[in-house]
């Protein structure tokens, strides 16, 4: 087999291993249905993490805005003794902000919109 092959193989299996590890469920996330989250937003913070136009745009009722890209300055706003609830517009941004969240403030219960703001059918409050 020649070089420029046997390194192709090894960059492909390396590109799906890290695609792999990056959109994998961390086992300290819950990821809930709608009917779950519904059950236990309103007792822990509930965060939205989508950029603020999108958060303007319309949001859970009750959420607080910590976009993605200002979480790991403004993770002091996460209390750690409290359950945190998650979501972004897909899902797969609140999972990088549930391994932030756990990594720098060591929360313990965290839970994720299963589908994120997108299939969310309850009550949404838009910015005038």
């Amino acid at each position: 087999m020649e070089l420029q092959t046997i390194i192709l193989i090894v960059l492909t299996i390396a590109l799906v291993t890290f695609i792999v590890i990056r959109l994998r469920t961390p086992k300290y996330l819950k990821t809930l249905s709608q009917d779950e989250f519904i059950k236990g937003y309103r007792k822990a913070q509930l965060i939205d993490v989508r950029e603020t136009r999108e958060f303007d745009g319309g949001h859970i009722l009750g959420a607080r805005n910590i976009p993605m890209s200002q979480l790991r300055q403004r993770q002091n706003e996460i209390r750690k003794d409290q359950p945190v609830y998650i979501y972004c517009q897909s899902g797969a941004r609140s999972k990088q902000a549930a391994k932030v969240i756990k990594k720098k403030r060591g929360a313990e219960d965290i839970s994720h919109l299963k589908g994120g703001f997108r299939k969310w059918t309850g009550k949404v409050k838009k910015k005038k």
